[in-house]
């Protein structure tokens, strides 16, 4: 299965979150046995990170994922267009797969 594209606004300085439930043929995926990932950078093909998102499987066997950033990693990011992937995986990265990519656009704080 193709990853989903969603792209994303950041607000800087403030706490980010995205949750939602990965459905096939519109129900719940059990991701029972997955963890998740994801990365903020720059530019696709670059090394350097410009942060790692928390994730949490909200509700596994319903296929609710979160993921996550504090205002203190937000706060440290220049506003700017970035690029972004959640995957799931298994232990010892027997099974992997891209569920969600995207641009996260970070939004200039104004309020400090």
């Amino acid at each position: 299965m193709a990853a989903g594209r969603y792209n994303i606004v950041i607000d800087q300085g403030a706490d980010f979150a995205l949750q939602f439930t990965v459905k096939k043929d519109g129900s719940a995926v059990d991701l029972s046995g997955y963890s998740a990932r994801a990365k903020l950078r720059n530019r696709v093909h670059t090394g350097t990170v410009a942060a790692t998102f928390v994730c949490t499987m909200v509700n596994a066997s319903g296929g609710v994922i979160k993921m996550a950033l504090t205002n203190e990693v937000t706060t440290s990011l220049t506003p700017r267009r970035y690029f972004y992937d959640l995957e799931i995986f298994t232990n010892n990265d027997a099974a992997v797969e891209r569920l969600l990519q995207g641009e996260a656009l970070v939004s200039p704080e104004v309020t400090r």
